[in-house]
């Protein structure tokens, strides 16, 4: 795929029959280039008929969180009196007393010909809204899911109906459905953004005598940019830490800046909706009583501030209050160790990924220096004062960030 267009993973998943018996083939895969992901199919046996049996999983999750499965989520996998050895043949968790089903993406065909589907809110990172999802035929009323909880959702249907396509290939009858989800898009006046997953599963049952396969498409890398530091009168590096913040709290303290990516690291693969920490710094100053103050910072899909499209982060000093997710500003202070605490501004955004026309994301940040007074401080709340303060400074200069994309 060109890697300026969306890179928005799309996972088309072929199922096979074998006379009418589903054969499954399964494979390990990285669902929207963010985690390995896998899937469920919660399935009981008042939804499939006695004679059918459950099937594999499509796609595993590491399998140390596959059957990390709340009690009150575990849906019975085959049939009551099965053993261990049986459900783990068939891909399911046992718990040593119920075999369920773990956390999984699964599709499934019976032989009274009807599709079972089942997906989990899990199934991408950030976790799907199940709201969003919907069959080729969401538009008819026999096409509703057949239970909604949670933490999944499931649709029995059968091949003939829901928008299903059905072709011969070769002497074969071939039905076929997708279920897509949608995401929601924030506007802004010169761009638009998503932080939500979206993906396509493209199904398909097939009566003759092959083997079950799996395709998987895959997004390429992107080339490797370089940090970029604007030289002016004002020197201001941006950089991004990769310290892991992985406790309460920790979000808004120093420990995620406790080291940053080096040139070599870029591009920096993010999940959606995962934090990303940005810090400015004034460069070849030793002045204590100098303030960095943030004026501007946007996010473009190119290394040039100037491009389009542009999604704001700080307006004026402040986090952009039209963002759902508000960029948090951490504060520096003497407690951070730096010998120049005033030289630093830190804030932490949420990865999203452009609509239009990219999904590779750049930061920029307009800054400047504050010389405090007397009568006036250069750290304030995010009011109009601050933005006069500001505005009375002319040492100013954009830093920008290097590439920062969606983990594949």
């Amino acid at each position: 795929w060109d890697h300026t267009c969306l890179q928005f993973a799309v996972l088309f998943l072929f199922l096979y029959f074998y006379n009418l018996h589903p054969v499954y083939q399964t494979e390990s895969t990285r669902f929207l280039g963010l985690r390995p992901r896998t899937a469920f199919l919660q399935s009981s046996e008042n939804q499939l008929p006695d004679n059918s049996q459950p099937q594999l999983p499509l796609f595993y999750a590491q399998p140390s969180q596959r059957c990390a499965v709340d009690a009150y989520d575990k849906v019975q996998c085959g049939q009551h009196n099965i053993s261990a050895a049986d459900c783990e043949s068939i891909n399911c968790c046992f718990d040593g007393h119920l075999c369920y089903y773990g956390k999984a993406v699964t599709v499934q065909c019976i032989r009274d010909g009807q599709f079972v589907v089942v997906v989990a809110r899990a199934t991408t990172l950030p976790q799907l809204s199940l709201d969003s999802v919907y069959l080729l035929g969401r538009n008819e009323a026999s096409c509703s899911p057949v239970e909604t909880t949670a933490a999944f959702i499931i649709y029995q249907f059968p091949v003939t109906a829901c928008g299903t396509r059905m072709t011969v290939e070769d002497g074969y009858l071939v039905y076929e459905n997708a279920i897509t989800s949608t995401y929601e898009v924030g506007i802004g006046p010169l761009g638009a953004i998503t932080r939500d997953s979206q993906f396509e599963l493209l199904f398909q049952c097939r009566y003759s005598r092959t083997a079950a396969e799996a395709l998987v498409v895959q997004i390429s890398d992107v080339p490797q940019p370089q940090p970029v530091v604007v030289p002016g009168p004002l020197r201001v590096e941006l950089r991004l830490a990769n310290g892991n913040c992985s406790f309460k709290g920790c979000v808004n303290g120093d420990v995620p800046y406790s080291s940053y990516y080096e040139e070599a690291d870029y591009p920096v693969t993010k999940a959606l909706q995962e934090p990303v920490y940005v810090e400015l710094r004034i460069l070849e100053r030793t002045d204590p009583n100098i303030v960095l103050t943030l004026r501007h910072c946007w996010a473009t899909s190119t290394s040039d501030p100037l491009s389009l499209p542009q999604w704001d982060l700080v307006v004026n000093g402040c986090p952009y209050w039209d963002d759902r997710y508000l960029t948090t500003l951490i504060p520096v202070n003497a407690s951070s160790g730096l010998l120049f605490p005033t030289h630093y501004k830190r804030f932490v955004l949420k990865m999203f990924t452009f609509v239009d026309p990219a999904s590779m994301v750049f930061i920029h940040c307009n800054t400047a220096v504050c010389h405090p007074t007397a009568m006036e401080s250069c750290e304030k709340s995010c009011t109009r004062q601050r933005v006069a303060i500001l505005e009375k400074t002319n040492l100013d200069t954009v830093a920008s960030s290097g590439e920062v994309i969606l983990l594949v």
